[in-house]
C-alpha cells in the first residue's frame, strides 16, 4: 500500500508541471514555420492567419521561412522540433499527402510524425486553355483533344506537382491523350502559356485569375467540388461530368507528434477562431482560399484519405518527380 501511494504521488508529482504548463500556455512567442519562400500561397496564409492568432492569445506568432524539397525541408522540421507547443508550422497537399508516394524518404511520415491541428484553407485549381486554342469551354476542349489525340500539351508547376497530377486525372477520366510539359515552378509555366508555347493548365485560382480577367487566357472549368466565389459562372469538373477529376490544393497547420492534447485543444481553438474571423476570411478569400477550420481528429483522417487517393493517382499515371 505504501509503495502504491508513493508511487501515486510520484506520478502525480511529474504531472503537475505538465499541467500547469499547459493551463499558463502561451507564455511566449509561438513560432509558426512556412515550408516555403516568403510570398508564396504558404507564406501568405500563414502571416495572415497568424497576425489574427496572436491577438487571440496575446502572443506574437512569429514566421520562419524554411523552403526546400517541395516543402518536406521545413515540414520535417516542424516534425523534429521540441513537442511544447511552441513550434508549428503550415503545410500543403504535395508535403503532407503527395510526396509520400513520390519520394523513398521525405524524413518524416505524415501520419506519425506530425500532429494535425486543423485544415487551415483549400485552394480550387482553375483549369485554362491559352488563346490561340480552338476551344473556349469544357467540353469543346474534351471534343478537341479526343479528335486529335496528344495534339494538345498541358503545362504544370513540376513532375508530381498538383497541376501535374489534375491533368491525369483530366486525362484518365476525360479519356484523352495530352502531353504534359513540367515547369520549375509556376510563373515560367503561366509565361509559357501566354506564349502561346503550351495549350492548357490547372494552376492555384489566384495564380491565374488576373489573366483570366484580363482575357489573355480563357477559363473552362473548377477543378473542385464547389464553385469558386472569384468565378460564379464558371462550371465545376463534377457539374460537367467527371467528379473525379478534383484538385484542391490545400493547407495545413501541424505540430510535433507528442504535443500534448491540452496544448493541442488550445491551438487548434485559436487557430479556428483566427480562420472563422471574417477578415481573415476576407483576405484570404483574395488568394482564391476557402477556409476550413476543422478538429484535429478530422484533419489527421482528411490527411490519410488524401495520401491514399493521390497515391492511386501517381501508381495509376506512373509519374516519377523531377
Amino acid at each position: 500500500m505504501r509503495f502504491l501511494l508513493s508511487a501515486a504521488v510520484a506520478i502525480a508529482t511529474l504531472a503537475a508541471p505538465m499541467a500547469a504548463s499547459a493551463q499558463d500556455f502561451p507564455a511566449k512567442p509561438i513560432k509558426m514555420i512556412v515550408p516555403f519562400a516568403a510570398g508564396g500561397p504558404a507564406d501568405t496564409i500563414a502571416r495572415v492567419v497568424g497576425e489574427k492568432m496572436q491577438t487571440i492569445v496575446k502572443q506574437p506568432v512569429v514566421i520562419d521561412n524554411r523552403a526546400g524539397a517541395g516543402g518536406a525541408v521545413g515540414t520535417r522540421a516542424v516534425a523534429v522540433a521540441e513537442p511544447d507547443g511552441y513550434t508549428i508550422g503550415i503545410s500543403t497537399a504535395g508535403a503532407l499527402a503527395i510526396s509520400v508516394s513520390l519520394q523513398e524518404s521525405i524524413g518524416y511520415d505524415p501520419r506519425k510524425d506530425l500532429r494535425a491541428l486543423t485544415l487551415a484553407a483549400s485552394v480550387p485549381e482553375l483549369l485554362v486553355v491559352g488563346k490561340r486554342v480552338p476551344a473556349s469551354t469544357f467540353p469543346e476542349l474534351i471534343t478537341l483533344a479526343t479528335a486529335k489525340p496528344n495534339s494538345l500539351n498541358y503545362a504544370s508547376s513540376g513532375a508530381g506537382s498538383m497541376p501535374h497530377l489534375a491533368g491525369e486525372l483530366l486525362k484518365q477520366y476525360g479519356k484523352i491523350e495530352m502531353t504534359h510539359v513540367p515547369y520549375r515552378g509556376a510563373a515560367p509555366a503561366v509565361t509559357d502559356l501566354l506564349a502561346g508555347q503550351v495549350d492548357l493548365m490547372f494552376m492555384d485560382i489566384a495564380v491565374l485569375l488576373p489573366y483570366v480577367k484580363a482575357g489573355t487566357i480563357k477559363a473552362v472549368a473548377i477543378g473542385s467540388a464547389k464553385r469558386s466565389e472569384s468565378l460564379p459562372d464558371l462550371p465545376t469538373t463534377a457539374e460537367l461530368g467527371l467528379p473525379q477529376v478534383i484538385a484542391d490544393n490545400w493547407y495545413g497547420i501541424v505540430a510535433p507528434p507528442k504535443t500534448p492534447q491540452p496544448i493541442v485543444d488550445k491551438l487548434n481553438a485559436a487557430l479556428v477562431e483566427a480562420l472563422k474571423s471574417p477578415e481573415v476570411k476576407e483576405k484570404l478569400a483574395l488568394q482564391g482560399a476557402v477556409v476550413v477550420g476543422n478538429t484535429p481528429d478530422e484533419f489527421a483522417a482528411y490527411i490519410k484519405s488524401e495520401i491514399d487517393r493521390w497515391a492511386e493517382v501517381v501508381k495509376t499515371a506512373g509519374v516519377k518527380p523531377n
